[in-house]
């Protein structure tokens, strides 16, 4: 059994019978919707056309919703229907970046996530979902679409059907008859700045600039609900924080090992002390972006194993852990056994990088996607730990034997942090998602601060800076290397911020 929709459009005439009815049905609060009509209007006077589009969850077989959500509270049951269970979501609005079709909200009344849940209530009753009694032209169907004799099953057997987005491979379970293709693509509508007698503007009005610059767009968006960006500064800031304290243990391992440097309290106090003052502030950050923050040890007591929001929460566990234990001995032993040091270096990099695989599972956001952001993410640790090594160094009167390794170590990863940047920028874009991303940093209404802030002052003027300290007397150029550490700080949380948004500015439905 697998239930499933089946919308006509031929039928449909555009009165949000379905949206009232959804909404009383299930109490759904002013401002948010379960399933809602978008309208989009074609052609050029006289010549003009209207189309409508009824949009909600697709009830996907393959649901990356599911998949990221780090507490199960977003599953799918044996009759193939997507539900939701609010009493165990922490509101991480990731399912919200894993959906390609916009079909979430958070709930105003009690900050969790919400979807359509094909009325489940009244499917378990023999009843169908109120969406589909209440349609006068009997445009909706619902039904098991294994079931041959069903009326979903025949029309789309029958029928000309579309779905939304197939390339997503999420197998969706919500057919359009007759929609107008447009529809489909919202990379290929213009949206208005304003809706009908309404005066509003999108959550993310930067983003909704370059996409209403898209050329060859074939259709004007007229009307829509809302869809604001659900991530925002906190979640630039945690990848920030988490950059540093990953770095700090990572960096201090290599050079303790590689370097030949000698252990001291720079090494054995001040970069433990700094690398558990991040993670802590990264945990902070996490807890503090959940809409429910008491449920926060949800992810260690109801898990979802498949999600790497919960896989990363053990790498953060068990590196804090390692660094308590470098700290304990640095503090009391005066030395840290290579194997801990070692193992601290690994769950570094794992801190560091598992936020890779968790944007790849926000499967609506393709600039997220990109193969190199690992590697963006395990050089953004170097840059950061050895910038804030340097900086301590510095201000501890470090050995040049310390600082000019760490200089190196710098200068290498900032180098090879603007070859990423361009590679990012340069190379053929996998997806309109993608190309409206870029657009957005390269020239759009992100690309000032992408240019002058992030490429400019944070990448080559401490590239340039950084050479000419390591050219020369490292005491006589500790203000230059200061600066430098400082300026690739500043790039690396503008970098983090601008990633963030760019990867919202395409819309998703």
């Amino acid at each position: 059994m697998r239930y499933g929709f089946v919308i006509d459009q031929d039928r449909c005439i555009g009165c949000h019978a379905c949206t009232v009815a959804c909404k009383e049905e299930h109490q759904v609060p002013v401002g948010v919707f379960r399933t809602w009509v978008k309208h989009i209007e074609k052609g050029e006077f006289p010549n003009t056309s209207r189309h409508f589009g009824v949009m909600r969850c697709n009830h996907c077989d393959d649901s990356p919703c599911t998949v990221i959500c780090p507490t199960s509270a977003l599953y799918k049951r044996a009759d193939g229907i997507v539900d939701f269970d609010n009493r165990r979501c922490i509101g991480c609005k990731a399912c919200m970046q894993a959906c390609p079709y916009d079909a979430l909200y958070i709930d105003p009344n009690n900050n969790t996530a919400a979807k359509c849940n094909f009325c489940a209530h009244r499917v378990e009753k023999n009843l169908e979902p109120a969406c589909v009694i209440v349609c006068p032209t009997q445009a909706i169907l619902a039904g098991d679409l294994d079931n041959p004799g069903s009326k979903v099953s025949r029309t789309v057997a029958t029928k000309k059907v579309s779905v939304r987005k197939p390339q997503k491979g999420t197998k969706p379970k919500l057919f359009y008859v007759g929609i107008e293709g447009d529809l489909l693509e919202p990379t290929r509508i213009s949206p208005a700045d304003t809706y009908f007698a309404s005066d509003w503007r999108d959550g993310n009005s930067e983003a909704a600039s370059d996409v209403n610059n898209l050329a060859g767009a074939l259709a004007r968006e007229v009307y829509d609900v809302p869809h604001p960006a659900p991530w925002g500064w906190k979640i630039a800031a945690y990848l920030w924080t988490k950059a540093i304290a990953a770095g700090m243990l990572l960096v201090a391992a290599i050079l303790l090992s590689f370097a030949g440097a000698s252990a001291g309290p720079l090494f054995n106090i001040v970069c433990p002390a700094i690398a558990l003052a991040g993670l802590g502030i990264t945990s902070g950050l996490l807890i503090f972006d959940l809409k429910r923050p008491d449920r926060f040890f949800y992810l260690i007591t109801k898990p979802n194993f498949r999600s790497w929001l919960v896989i990363g929460t053990y790498f953060l566990v068990g590196y804090g852990a390692l660094a308590t234990a470098w700290l304990l001995c640095g503090f009391f032993a005066g030395s840290v056994p290579s194997i801990l040091r070692w193992l601290a270096a690994a769950f570094a990099i794992a801190s560091a990088c598992y936020s890779a695989f968790l944007f790849a599972q926000a499967k609506g956001r393709d600039l997220w996607q990109s193969p190199l952001f690992l590697w963006h993410l395990l050089v953004q640790a170097l840059v950061a730990g050895s910038a804030m090594i340097l900086i301590a160094g510095i201000l501890m009167d470090a050995a040049p034997g310390i600082l000019s390794p760490t200089v190196l170590i710098l200068l290498i990863s900032l180098i090879v942090s603007l070859a990423m940047n361009i590679g990012e920028i340069a190379l053929p874009h996998v997806s309109e998602d993608v190309g409206i991303a870029t657009r957005a940093l390269v020239s759009g209404c992100l690309s000032r601060r992408f240019w002058g802030l992030v490429i400019g002052a944070g990448l080559i003027a401490p590239i340039i800076l950084a050479s000419l300290v390591s050219a020369s007397t490292l005491p006589s150029a500790s203000a230059f290397a200061i600066v430098a550490a400082v300026l690739a700080l500043a790039g690396l949380w503008w970098f983090e911020e601008l990633w963030v948004k760019a990867g919202q500015s395409a819309p998703l439905s």
